[in-house]
């Protein structure tokens, strides 16, 4: 713990280790003469017994025979003595220190009297009493207030009398005992009352001394803090570099006898526990704080249990470090999943990163670590030093800290939300109707590129305008989660609970995610349960042995990335995932989470060749413990947060991705819970046609149609993910061949015939406007294409305006989306004019009413094109023609509504004669 200043709080006035009792007035010293029979030379004798008493504590525990003798003779005094000693004990409870020395003087005083009565003869009872002298009385008093003490090394009467801390003995005082009351007095300042002196220096056992040096210590709250003991109360702390640590309890003051190697130890003749500080003097400053060990677990056996099943749903309110108030003390707890530890202490700021002063508890069987550090607050770094199964130490970012460094700093960071959020109508609307019926278009964002430089809060200011005046109903976010190297784009996570620190603190996140929600954007987040990096700061071995990852280093390792797989099989890794994808939706309002990498996951030969994977139980490919996670997080982020929306990033024919987890299909698996699936192949189809000069495209025609084979499989996604405009593959507009008019035709009508496909849209950020370079995270979209000043900003600007009008429409319109998942929702018109690169398709809703998309994908204008259309519409208009000059097309365009014929065509009674526009998509609705 940081060295501070002395605290100025409420504490003994006096300097330190200074307390003195108030005197007794001269009426209480002559009432308590008056309450004893006994001669002034016995009560005199008595007087003086407060300090024989100190000068007794101090004596070893052992005694020689010649001692025993004198005690053995001294009995009815020992036992006199007791019963004055518990009185005194009673009194130190009930009254204040003032009364201390006046009401000891009286119990003694009629103790002796009750002795007396036990006697046959009071001058015999003193005359023993004065041939045992010192020796005698010493005994009497240590068997009667500390027998059962830890012994001591022997100590001379001398030594022990000069730092008694007893009351000043009272005024009277027998001649014959005037050198031992000088002595008394003359010794320095009293700390503690004589009923509350030290009466030993039990300290550390080699063996707790060894593994809390070391490490290594499981339970160091049963040796350190404050213990009943026979005697009294064992204080013992563990304050390394530490010169003098001093126990305060109420009005008292005891400093503990320095053991040595940052040990600290001492007795108290109490009988229970008090509420007590440290005063911990180091070199140049006196920290006043609070024992970290004298308080109770912060986790109950519920926390424990739930942990230990793996079905802890909020677990980022067990684990990590949490500001809290703890039996009345504000600090820090600290509690850390480390099963195979031999031990785990924490590090950081406030110890100088030396975490020997600060050992953590483990919590039973649990395989948890915990520790309450009081006075720590928010703002402080800290990782946790784990000893591994070999002795060897590593220190590790907290798995579940909800704040961390700006990186390439690794520490995490204790933090506390006080975020007030203001998008409860959001809230409360999404949940209205499911996403597969409901508009849903994307516009896919990587925040720390959109706008370099920029922050969450200054984001909220720009984002939210951005993307509502588009007409996106919601963002997707790629990974948010912490994450060391910038250019994996956050997949490789090693902060799963906190949001990266490049861009400002968690609550300045929750700011962008709250402005969206009040703009009425959603908010989708890329998530990435399936890998994580080998740093050997982070999850890789955490403590010491594989624990997040499988421990067969086969399922361990990922082929692709060089990163380490999840251990899905178990309890405590699928809790740590489940809670995750529950504390972002939960924390942060998130209203998606699009599951990253979900193949990769699924299947145990997954980039793998033969003998590199093991079959599972049932001699498959299966990965059984992954499908089980997701089943898992699926029915639970569903069951707790209404509204929210899971997406599967997945590149395979598994089956039953967005079925219910309770229906079993032709596979005999349960499905996998998902709201949506992105639609890998429609992506990889669809731009392999547009990639083929148009010449070409006829032999190519069944990749437009082929989606439709199994558009109602799943619930699609239809993705123009940045995976599609990286790594070489180009940006969407120079994926199209022919020159820059054609290029910027093609991109056009392309988007037109993926807003119209059945499926939701996704569109990664800089393709809105045509950008023709590829995506680079170091500077983002080339936003000076729609620089006014540069000469071909019309035709960037005129694809962008295009992206917006069809989001508009496509809102409006609710055959767009409303049967997406529903076959009812889609008639080819035709599908098979391959020869003239056209492509025309009915959408409907759930009251039959249409919209006709009709492609051309051929660089030519077709005159008089007729299609069959329903008879049952009087007339048709343009809503959207991607060829409108207004776009930058060539305006072919059709302004007047379109009458149906009475001719059949298509194998339908009416048509319509259009003249369709070169490279281009149109959108007619009934007039």
């Amino acid at each position: 713990m940081t060295p501070r200043p002395e605290s100025s709080g409420s504490r003994p006035k006096g300097t330190a280790g200074e307390k003195i009792p108030e005197q007794p007035t001269a009426a209480q010293k002559k009432s308590a003469a008056k309450k004893t029979a006994v001669p002034k030379q016995a009560a005199a004798k008595k007087a003086t017994a407060p300090a024989k008493k100190a000068a007794a504590k101090k004596t070893p525990a052992a005694q020689s025979p010649a001692t025993k003798a004198a005690a053995k003779k001294a009995a009815p005094a020992k036992t006199t003595a007791k019963k004055a000693v518990e009185k005194k004990a009673v009194a130190k409870k009930a009254a204040p220190a003032k009364a201390t020395a006046t009401k000891a003087t009286a119990e003694k005083t009629t103790a002796t009297k009750t002795a007396a009565k036990k006697t046959t003869a009071k001058k015999a009872t003193a005359k023993k009493a004065t041939a045992a002298k010192a020796t005698a009385t010493k005994a009497v008093a240590k068997k009667a207030t500390a027998k059962k003490a830890v012994a001591e090394k022997a100590t001379s009467s001398k030594a022990a009398a000069t730092k008694a801390t007893a009351a000043k003995p009272p005024a009277r005082k027998a001649p014959a005992k005037k050198a031992t009351a000088k002595k008394a007095t003359a010794a320095p300042a009293q700390t503690v009352p004589p009923e509350m002196e030290i009466a030993g220096s039990p300290a550390v056992g080699a063996a707790d001394r060894a593994r809390l040096l070391g490490g290594t210590h499981h339970d160091p709250h049963s040796v350190l803090g404050a213990h009943p003991v026979p005697g009294g109360i064992a204080f013992r702390a563990f304050r390394p570099y530490a010169l003098s640590v001093t126990v305060v309890a109420g009005e008292v003051r005891a400093e503990l006898h320095d053991d040595g190697e940052g040990f600290f130890s001492g007795l108290l003749p109490l009988r229970e526990v008090p509420e007590y500080r440290l005063l911990v003097d180091y070199e140049g400053t006196v920290l006043d704080t609070e024992d970290a060990y004298r308080f109770l677990p912060t986790l109950g056996d519920l926390d424990l249990h739930l942990i230990g099943e793996g079905r802890h749903e909020e677990l980022w309110t067990a684990l990590g470090a949490h500001p809290m108030t703890h039996q009345g003390v504000t600090g820090t707890r600290f509690s850390v999943w480390a099963p195979n530890a031999l031990g785990v202490r924490v590090a950081g700021t406030f110890n100088f990163w030396d975490g020997a002063g600060h050992v953590m508890r483990s919590l039973g069987s649990s395989g948890v670590w915990e520790l309450f550090l009081p006075d720590i607050g928010e703002g402080e770094l800290y990782k946790f030093e784990i000893t591994r199964p070999d002795g060897s130490k590593t220190l590790r970012a907290d798995p579940l800290a909800r704040r961390t460094e700006v990186p390439p700093a690794t520490s995490s960071v204790i933090t506390s939300s006080r975020y007030e959020w203001g998008d409860a109508e959001w809230l409360a609307r999404r949940a209205q109707a499911p996403a597969h019926e409901s508009p849903f278009s994307v516009y896919e964002v990587h925040l720390p590129s959109w706008r370099p430089g920029l922050t969450y809060r200054q984001l909220a200011e720009q984002l939210p305008r951005y993307v509502k005046n588009l007409g996106f109903t919601h963002v997707e976010l790629m990974p948010v989660a912490e994450h060391p190297f910038g250019g994996s784009w956050g997949y490789q996570v090693t902060g799963f609970y906190a949001p990266t620190a490049r861009l400002g603190t968690p609550d300045d996140f929750r700011f962008l995610v709250d402005s969206l929600h009040q703009a009425g954007i959603g908010v989708l987040m890329d998530w990435v349960p399936a890998h994580f990096p080998r740093d050997d700061w982070a999850l890789a071995e955490f403590d010491g042995r594989p624990l997040y990852e499988h421990a067969d280093p086969l399922r361990a390792a990922h082929p692709d990335w060089g990163t380490l797989e999840f251990d899905y099989g178990r309890n405590e890794v699928r809790n740590f995932l489940v809670a995750n994808a529950l504390y972002w939706c939960e924390e942060f309002h998130i209203d998606g989470l699009r599951v990253d990498a979900v193949a990769s996951m699924l299947y145990l030969d997954y980039s793998r060749e033969p003998g590199q994977w093991t079959p599972n139980e049932h001699g498959g490919r299966e990965n059984m413990d992954a499908v089980a996670f997701l089943q898992e997080m699926n029915a639970t982020v569903y069951r707790r947060v209404p509204g929210v929306v899971t997406i599967a990033e997945e590149s395979t024919a598994w089956d039953g991705v967005t079925r219910a987890t309770h229906h079993k299909g032709p596979s005999g698996f349960g499905g996998l819970g998902f709201g949506l699936k992105w639609n890998m192949g429609w992506m990889h189809d669809s731009l392999q046609y547009m990639s083929h000069e148009p010449v070409h495209r006829k032999y190519h025609h069944h990749e437009m149609t082929f989606s439709m084979v199994y558009a109602y499989s799943e619930n699609y996604v239809l993705p123009i993910s940045h995976d599609e405009v990286v790594h070489g593959k180009g940006s969407l507009v120079s994926k199209m061949p022919g020159d820059w008019w054609q290029q910027r035709a093609g991109h056009r009508a392309y988007l037109g015939f993926m807003w119209a496909h059945p499926g939701k849209q996704l569109l990664f950020m800089g393709q809105e406007f045509a950008q023709g370079a590829e995506w680079s995270e170091a500077h983002g979209p080339d936003w000076w294409l729609l620089d006014p000043g540069y000469g071909a900003e019309p035709e960037h600007r005129g694809v962008r305006d295009l992206v917006r009008d069809l989001n508009t429409v496509y809102r409006a319109t609710e055959a767009l989306w409303r049967l997406d998942t529903d076959p009812a929702g889609f008639e080819w018109v035709v599908g098979d004019a391959a020869d003239d690169n056209v492509l025309a398709f009915l959408r409907l809703d759930p009251e039959g009413n249409p919209l006709l998309s009709v492609s051309n994908f051929a660089p030519v204008v077709r005159q008089d094109y007729r299609l069959g259309v329903p008879e049952d519409v009087p007339a048709w208009h343009e809503a959207v023609n991607t060829d409108a000059a207004v776009y930058g097309g060539s305006d072919v365009t059709t302004p007047d509504p379109v009458k149906p014929e009475a001719q059949p065509w298509h194998g339908r009674p009416a048509s319509i004669r259009l003249t369709l526009p070169p490279l281009s998509t149109v959108w007619l609705r009934p007039a």
